[in-house]
């Protein structure tokens, strides 16, 4: 039998077709546009999202038997407002992730309801980026189509209701949407009454194994497939290439050196640290996770080397840094403010500590480093936990430099293995797809079979000390700086 997984990404869907025994027979990838209807604003229009993937899964499927076809599972952007009318029509343009218009109702929630309140309902405090400040900015800015709202959805789950017809979303994607009860898994009854909203305005829960429906008849002509195809809920694009990557069950951790990086660590106890530096989420495996989240990783040493640098051979820039943890000079990663441990979406990059003597080499190292020294300070809070780790994988575009691997795994002081294959979201919304299908009993149980390390990159005692000297240092430049931004 076959499965799709369909990745919602923020500037295309990717889709892929897996096997039950995790051979990918093809990868298709369909763009479409983003709109910035103002300045910090970030929307899409859903049935552009809907249009490309139905597109992608007829050339997925070119010239494989339609009728292996058993399911379909998804990983997406998360945090998204799309709305619906009483005739399950689009009301507006789906608001982003990356949307910066809620500083206002951000505020208000952090300040005026307050962070303890907020914790105490969900498990985590207000981002500019989740659901609930931009159902508030609705409320408050468009009053009509606020009063239009008949569904509240995330931007997988709209594909899910096209596909299937049911109003659904998982645990791991609504965690993020700040009107979730993280620790119970059901809706928090406080966080609707503060947006001023109805809990049947929200989907129905699932895990995101489970089957919410099957592929509606109409759909299934038009693609050419099986009625009978389970359409499988999916989760949140970061716990969906958790499941990709095998980052289940208890004490795994994933790095992801991505446009934006992220510390992923699974838990089977759920945990929230006393300042919610870190977000806590459930997981796709059924359990919880905590994830502290950088929005700029890979995207600065991109930034440092094409638009300053003025080229794009990484390895050459890279081929130059000889000394590592002997460098003087330290930059902030924060091009795009910064989510986590921070939540400043007024912190800007810095460079800090140059003389006469600097090199590039030193800037280009420091860039690296910097992102490093990042999300080590996300790793130190969960370790402020009790929770112990030995080592972490590691994927995304930053990964295949084998000196940053080194960098990482020196930094945090922890062994980093890397995959044969990483896929990401697609890859982890085929495998559930696959437990939704009864392939396999459990996310856990399919994670063991097809995830398979290649490479581990071991810390360097020596390294590690001189390192963790550096990192020391690091950690007191942005409390010095907070107040100049």
């Amino acid at each position: 039998m076959y499965y799709i997984g369909v990745d919602l990404g923020t500037s295309a869907v990717k889709l892929l077709l897996m096997d039950e025994e995790g051979n990918i027979k093809n990868i298709v990838s369909k763009e479409y546009p983003l709109f910035f209807p103002h300045p910090g604003w970030s929307e899409q229009n859903p049935s552009d999202w809907y249009e490309k993937s139905i597109e992608g899964i007829k050339e997925l499927t070119e010239g494989i038997d339609k009728s292996q076809v058993a399911g379909i599972g998804f990983g997406g952007q998360m945090h998204g407002l799309v709305t619906l009318d009483k005739d399950d029509q689009v009301i507006r343009p789906a608001i982003l992730w990356n949307d910066g218009r809620t500083g206002e109702e951000t505020d208000y929630l952090n300040q005026v309801i307050g962070k303890e309140k907020l914790s105490a309902c969900t498990a985590n405090i207000a981002f500019a980026g989740f659901t609930a400040p931009k159902i508030l900015w609705m409320k408050k800015n468009e009053p009509e189509n606020f009063e239009r709202i008949e569904k509240i959805m995330l931007p997988k789950d709209y594909l899910a209701y096209r596909l299937s017809g049911t109003h659904c979303t998982d645990y791991s994607d609504a965690s993020g949407m700040l009107l979730l009860d993280v620790k119970n898994r059901c809706w928090s009854k406080e966080m609707i009454e503060i947006c001023g909203i109805r809990e049947e305005q929200l989907p129905k829960l699932f895990e995101s194994w489970e089957v919410v429906g099957t592929l509606k008849e109409d759909v299934a002509k038009e693609l050419g497939l099986p009625s009978s195809v389970r359409i499988v809920a999916g989760a949140g694009d970061n716990a969906a290439a958790a499941v990709g990557t095998g980052t289940v069950g208890d004490a795994q951790c994933n790095i992801s050196l991505g446009t934006s990086g992220t510390i992923f660590i699974s838990s089977r106890e759920f945990g929230v640290d006393q300042y919610n530096a870190l977000h806590s989420f459930d997981h796709a495996d059924g359990y919880y996770h905590l994830m502290g989240c950088m929005l700029s990783a890979a995207s600065c040493n991109k930034w440092w080397s094409e638009d300053i640098l003025g080229t794009t051979d990484y390895g050459a820039e890279q081929a130059a840094i000889q000394k590592l943890g002997e460098n003087r000079v330290f930059f902030l990663p924060y091009l795009m403010g910064e989510r986590s441990p921070h939540n400043n979406p007024d912190a800007r990059g810095v460079f800090f500590g140059m003389s006469m003597d600097t090199t590039r080499a030193d800037m280009t190292q420091a860039v690296l480093e910097g992102v490093a020294f990042g999300l080590r300070d996300s790793l130190e809070v969960a370790r402020s936990l009790g929770i112990r780790l030995e080592r972490t994988k590691i994927c995304g575009g930053g990964a295949k430099s084998p000196l940053w691997k080194k960098i990482i795994a020196n930094v945090m002081n922890l062994k980093v293995d890397v995959l044969e294959n990483e896929q990401g979201p697609g890859m982890g919304g085929a495998m559930l797809a696959a437990v939704g299908c009864g392939a396999y009993p459990d996310v856990e149980t399919i994670a063991k079979k097809f995830v398979k390390v290649v490479e581990t990159v071991e810390p360097d005692p020596d390294l590690t000390a001189k390192y963790e000297e550096r990192y020391q240092k690091f950690r007191t430049l942005y409390p010095t700086m907070k107040e100049l931004f």
